[in-house]
């Protein structure tokens, strides 16, 4: 593989690359904050969580410290707890089922439909009177059937908790993932769309009595210092971090619209040789991660690697068939199109700084894989 090629297909989420590209606003935030000897919950968290606000579409933001604890707060401030089901997908990263058993309550699975995202029409059969939420998952950049699984929501007198960690800045129907819901939950993992340079994250809502719950409950249930209203947990975005996303915030939309851009690449360079992910009717997908489908996954995940491709499998085992959730009592079959998926899902490398000769390169390696050995869908 040329250099050139090399310098095409940078590390597979491209850090260091966006840092460089944007080292100089990075660098005075983090001055900023250092000598402002102000560490914890300051003006830098309280300007991010309105400034992310006001691009989500959101009445409200608060800032916590993990995409998963954004999750498990979200369910505490809805007093779900023990005894309580969630409903939700297993095809996504374990971080979001942790955040349901974090609160005690139970995950309830369902099926996904061809773009990787809950199929609404799996959830009815899944609502018990024990089920407190639906939980979408927003996976890979692109937004579940909203408009179907409020209505279902709404019937049934339940609520809707976004996971919003891999979709920052992507729309259904004009809309914006975390506005929809009666909470979304964000990650700034620093791989995600938007993220910090540690762990970060952040819940959105339209409802003033959640938004004082879970500033509360993100500070050890404080209602002012030292006296507790309520029990809580120690969650917070700290200043530094906060710093690091408003500089990045401004670039969000530029950097979503070259991973569309790279993506369009993709098609091109693919056709015929597997399976391309689809965008819904109505969504706007911003390719978090850029994962094609094809049957002999593993030989072609190597064959990349030897030419010095990087890919990944987001993931390989879906969380009901996973050794530490076998309490659930899920076999394999339970969920069919999410069990066939796994096995055949590959990420390629998706960043903005991915270039046309790199989607080039990938598309002419996938191809002469196929030619020699089959396995397009």
């Amino acid at each position: 593989m040329s250099d050139s090629t090399n310098k095409a297909i940078p590390t597979f989420a491209g850090q260091l690359e966006q840092y460089n590209a944007v080292r100089h606003e990075i660098d005075t935030a983090v001055d900023r904050v250092l000598k402002s000897g102000w560490y914890i919950l300051g003006k830098e968290v309280e300007a991010f969580e309105r400034e992310f606000a006001g691009y989500c579409g959101a009445k409200h933001v608060v800032g916590c410290a993990s995409g998963t604890e954004a999750i498990a707060l979200a369910l505490m401030a809805l007093g779900v707890g023990p005894g309580d089901e969630v409903v939700t997908v297993a095809n996504t990263a374990v971080p979001t089922v942790s955040g349901i058993t974090m609160t005690g309550a139970t995950p309830v699975f369902v099926d996904i439909d061809e773009y990787f995202l809950m199929d609404a029409g799996k959830i009815e059969s899944a609502i018990t009177t024990r089920t407190k939420a639906i939980m979408p998952v927003h996976l890979y950049g692109q937004m579940a059937d909203m408009e179907a699984i409020l209505r279902i929501a709404e019937a049934h007198h339940i609520h809707v908790v976004e996971d919003a960690a891999q979709a920052h800045g992507a729309e259904y129907k004009g809309r914006r993932a975390g506005s929809w819901g009666t909470l979304g939950c964000f990650s700034f993992y620093p791989t995600k769309n938007l993220g910090c340079y540690g762990d970060g994250g952040a819940l959105a809502t339209g409802d003033d009595e959640l938004y004082d719950r879970l500033i509360m409950l993100r500070n050890y249930g404080q209602e002012k210092r030292y006296y507790h209203a309520i029990k809580g947990i120690n969650s917070r975005l700290d200043e530094i971090q906060a710093a690091v996303l408003r500089a990045k915030l401004g670039h969000l939309d530029e950097w979503n619209i070259k991973r569309r851009q790279v993506a369009a690449w993709y098609v091109e360079a693919l056709k015929g040789s597997c399976a391309c992910p689809g965008e819904k009717p109505g969504a706007r997908h911003v390719y978090h991660l850029y994962v094609i489908r094809t049957r002999d996954r593993d030989g072609l995940k190597e064959y990349l690697e030897r030419a010095g491709i990087p890919t990944l499998m987001h993931y390989p085992v879906p969380v009901h068939l996973q050794e530490a959730y076998r309490d659930l009592g899920y076999r394999v079959g339970d969920l069919p199109v999410t069990e066939t998926t796994t096995k055949e899902i590959l990420s390629l490398p998706m960043h903005p700084a991915v270039t046309a000769d790199g989607v080039r390169y990938v598309g002419g390696k996938i191809r002469e894989f196929v030619g020699k050995h089959g396995g397009a869908r």
